[in-house]
């Protein structure tokens, strides 16, 4: 191994309860009428987290909210993207628009507040300190740059990811893109790529080009997830065996 690529949310950052909070205010913003509103809002946040790894961008977050708003059990990625294929194209992409709008607007109202919502991984964020300089660290996130740059400025992260290996989701949809990306920028081959994602369908969309994949099981995920990583030949990594399984 030569890079060591990794996801953010799930992999570095649990920020599953800034997710949430964001993704139920734009939600509301764009469905008058929401039932949502009223519920217990811990078992939805649990609901939430549960179908977090089934999607892949803020998008998503609109069809996971639709989901729990309906009450609609999604018990697979099959029947997940069936759901989300129904959608109309309109309709995400004003979700996509309008959730980093709140986002923002969260983070501008009160940084601080905004900034603890997203913790570190404690054993992540030592291991990579301790590996710092064995190998190149890189980040394929959906996450924007701007947010990135100031959470891990906030938690002391920012020196241990070069700009220019920071990869957000203006490179596209699929992570696939931002490995070929990194492959250039790094000029390894895709053999010498450690990739960490909490989503066995974005370890999917790399796997293809060679890259070794590893799922984050401390991440969002859970049995379902574990299992399908081990039947396609993925590392599934805890905090006790991650840094074995990706040093060795």
């Amino acid at each position: 191994m030569k890079a060591l690529v990794l996801d953010c949310d799930g992999v570095i950052l649990d920020s599953a309860r800034e997710s949430f909070a964001v993704a139920r205010v734009a939600y509301r913003d764009l469905t008058p009428g929401s039932e949502l509103d009223g519920r217990d809002e811990e078992a939805l946040r649990k609901r939430f987290v549960e179908l977090m790894p089934l999607g892949n961008r803020a998008e998503d977050f609109g069809a996971v909210m639709r989901a729990l708003d309906t009450d609609l059990e999604l018990p697979d990625q099959q029947a997940y993207d069936r759901f989300r294929d129904s959608f109309d194209d309109d309709w995400l992409a004003n979700y996509h628009r309008h959730f980093y709008e709140v986002r923002h607007a969260l983070a501008a109202a009160s940084q601080e507040s905004w900034l603890r919502l997203m913790q570190p991984y404690a054993p992540v964020v030592q291991l990579l300190r301790e590996r710092e300089g064995q190998v190149a660290y890189a980040l394929a996130t959906a996450k924007d740059r701007p947010s990135v740059e100031t959470i891990f400025a906030f938690h002391g992260l920012d020196a241990l990811f070069p700009a220019h290996l920071i990869l957000d989701k203006e490179i596209g949809s699929n992570k696939q893109a931002h490995l070929q990306q990194l492959a250039e920028l790094l000029d390894l081959p895709f053999e010498e790529m450690t990739f960490v994602d909490d989503k066995v369908n974005h370890l999917d969309s790399v796997a293809e080009l060679g890259v070794r994949c590893a799922l984050a099981a401390w991440g969002y995920n859970g049995p379902r997830e574990y299992a399908l990583a081990e039947e396609r030949g993925y590392l599934v990594c805890d905090f006790d065996n991650v840094e074995e399984s990706l040093f060795g």
